[in-house]
């Protein structure tokens, strides 16, 4: 079982800087190939660009929380929020139907 896990493609864990705006203050987050992937599935998922549901998430974590503690972790966490939602909205495959 852990081939699945340790078998993966680097490229799919390897760092990757983007510089957007938060707040109208210009910073870099640096994200796993793999999180900016679905983190681009989520944006258009919520007809947003990227930048823009990023900025929202942070407006919106500023808003509930008053500050952003570790935002990198937020995301990746976001990701994962997400692909629960995914799974849980899919039926659910049976080993028979797997085979």
């Amino acid at each position: 079982m852990c081939h699945i896990f340790a078998g993966q493609d680097p490229e799919s864990y390897a760092y990757q800087t983007r510089s957007m705006r938060l707040n109208g203050q210009s910073t870099s987050i640096r994200l796993e190939e793999t999180f900016w992937n679905l983190l681009e599935e989520i944006a258009a998922s919520q007809d947003m660009t990227v930048p823009k549901f990023v900025s929202t998430l942070h407006d919106e974590v500023l808003e509930i929380h008053g500050e952003v503690s570790n935002f990198t972790s937020l995301l990746r966490c976001a990701c994962t929020v997400y692909l629960d939602k995914v799974k849980a909205a899919s039926p659910a495959i049976t080993e028979s139907e797997a085979a």
